[in-house]
């Protein structure tokens, strides 16, 4: 009877330990962790979108490195718009690039890609559940189409618009895409009405 019992708990500890290692391999249970949606990352840095001492409004545009056209351009019309408003209300606005992509995009490839439009814009990445729980907050459209036999494997078609955001994360306008910055220009003096107590961060921006 004794000997039963050992092989009995050998026999069950080898069952446990194969169920773990199969579970652990099995890529549908891995569990991503769940960070606020507002901690992201660039470059080397964890950023804090809805920062309480950073009063700036957010420019934030949604999109991915790879996207072919749409996102260029978009980046482009935010960088012309940046160049053209004047000093004071440049100080008051974040402008702000967010990746939809998290699987290709990392924080350093995210943050390379926005500075190379603009040195003010901020690139960030997130985990996927951080990128879900934004897109839904400010009704970001995306969806992804896999594309046989490219070296990309897959795009990811969606909406282009500029959200101002509020600090605290409040969405307080979006503006569709634009092929010329006019209209981004004209909007923020309004924006920042809406925010009266926006100020620069007195940091350099990331």
């Amino acid at each position: 009877m004794k000997y039963q019992w050992m092989i009995l708990s050998l026999a069950l500890i080898a069952g446990l330990t194969t169920s773990y290692i199969l579970d652990s391999r099995d890529p549908n249970l891995s569990v991503e962790p769940d960070y606020p949606i507002n901690i992201l990352e660039s470059g080397t840095d964890a950023v804090d979108l809805y920062d309480p001492a950073d009063n700036r409004v957010r420019l934030v545009y949604f999109g991915y490195t790879q996207c072919p056209d749409v996102c260029p351009t978009s980046l482009a019309v935010m960088s012309a718009a940046l160049k053209q408003i004047p000093s004071e209300q440049l100080a008051h606005i974040w402008p702000v690039f967010i990746t939809l992509d998290p699987e290709r995009d990392d924080a350093i490839t995210s943050a390379k890609y926005a500075k190379h439009f603009h040195p003010m814009i901020s690139g960030m990445t997130g985990t996927n559940k951080q990128i879900e729980a934004l897109t839904e907050k400010y009704g970001v459209l995306k969806i992804r189409t896999e594309l046989k036999d490219s070296a990309l494997e897959y795009a990811i078609d969606h909406n282009s618009y500029f959200y101002f955001i509020a600090p605290n994360g409040e969405l307080i306008k979006k503006i569709p895409h634009l092929l010329n910055p006019a209209p981004l220009i004209s909007a923020i003096p309004d924006i920042l009405k809406q925010v009266p107590n926006s100020q620069s961060k007195q940091n350099e921006s990331i």
